[in-house]
């Protein structure tokens, strides 16, 4: 019996995409030597996707779907693709053709020739604007300095990992607050980077806004960073060193012209080191909020039902 690919993909209100990418994946799937399956997960859509799913898997056995009872995130939509998944490799990657199904030969190629995890790297967006793509590259920048481990930039959710790395994803780094593709890209074992262009998304319309890639940005370096947690430090020893400046200003100034107004400097002071103050707490309390969610221990994803998947 050959290997199995198990080729994931996260589906989010993407009922224009789904025809065309499934066309497009199974012309590819269909020429490699590999075996396959195509598992949607539908992270609760919407819109007509679940229906146009159940159709695609009505007419190709090959065709997987786990449908959840409502949207839990990309994250955890790639999470359960992982856990059904039955192949020797699996690939991650979404429906709206900014992922080219082209690229799965090589893939499979490289993890034939031992590579463990193949991380895509995009050269180039189309559909991504200037400001998309200042604040990525200032996202891994500023990851990167504080965090020990060292993201490549622009890797993306295209990714694809072997057995042995999916059992690891599986049985552990199960955090309810997630950045799979970092974890990927943490795991060690043999990696390969692989270049590729991102086309246009083939319908629709990106699910991410700026206020989404915020606090997803925000979730990201918590998780993988404690330096945030330090600014308390060094905010002390800032103002510290303020306190010493304007203690020996206040004495200068005592000195030449006499005991100094010091109202508006006492105001400015208050109004900076509360904000300092604030601004820690704050911190914390993130730190805070995500301890909170693992302790609850409430699950990644609920599955509402399945079509062609045998166990569970």
């Amino acid at each position: 019996m050959g290997k199995k690919v198990s080729v994931v993909v996260s589906v989010y209100n993407e009922e224009q995409a789904l025809p065309e990418f499934y066309r497009e994946a199974v012309k590819v799937l269909r020429e490699i030597t590999w075996e396959y399956e195509l598992l949607f997960v539908n992270d609760g859509s919407q819109d007509e996707s679940l229906q146009v799913m159940k159709d695609l898997a009505a007419e190709d056995s090959q065709v997987k779907i786990i449908s959840f009872s409502r949207n839990f995130g990309h994250e955890a939509a790639m999470i359960a693709g992982i856990d059904y998944s039955s192949g020797d490799a699996v690939i991650c990657m979404d429906a709206d053709l900014q992922h080219p199904p082209e690229c799965i030969p090589e893939i499979l190629e490289l993890m034939d020739n031992g590579t463990d995890i193949v991380n895509m790297v995009r050269t180039k967006n189309q559909s991504a604007g200037l400001l998309k793509n200042i604040t990525s590259a200032g996202f891994y920048w500023f990851i990167n300095k504080v965090s020990d481990v060292n993201f490549e930039a622009n890797a993306s959710d295209f990714f694809a990992v072997n057995h042995k790395v999916a059992r690891v994803l599986k049985e552990n780094y199960r955090e309810k607050v997630r950045f799979l593709r970092g974890y990927v890209q943490n795991l060690g074992f043999r990696v390969h980077n692989l270049n590729y262009e991102a086309g246009a998304r083939v319908a629709g319309q990106s699910k991410y806004s700026l206020k989404k890639l915020f606090y997803f940005a925000v979730n990201t370096i918590l998780c993988f960073s404690n330096m945030p947690l330090k600014l308390g430090i060094y905010a002390g020893l800032g103002s510290g060193a303020l306190g010493i400046l304007m203690m020996i200003y206040t004495i200068f100034t005592w000195v030449r012209v006499g005991a100094p107004s010091g109202y508006a400097t006492i105001v400015v002071l208050i109004c900076f080191m509360f904000s300092v103050l604030f601004l820690i707490v704050g911190i914390i309390g993130e730190y805070i909020g995500i301890l909170f969610s693992e302790l609850k221990d409430r699950p990644i994803y609920i599955v509402d039902e399945t079509e062609n998947i045998d166990r569970r």
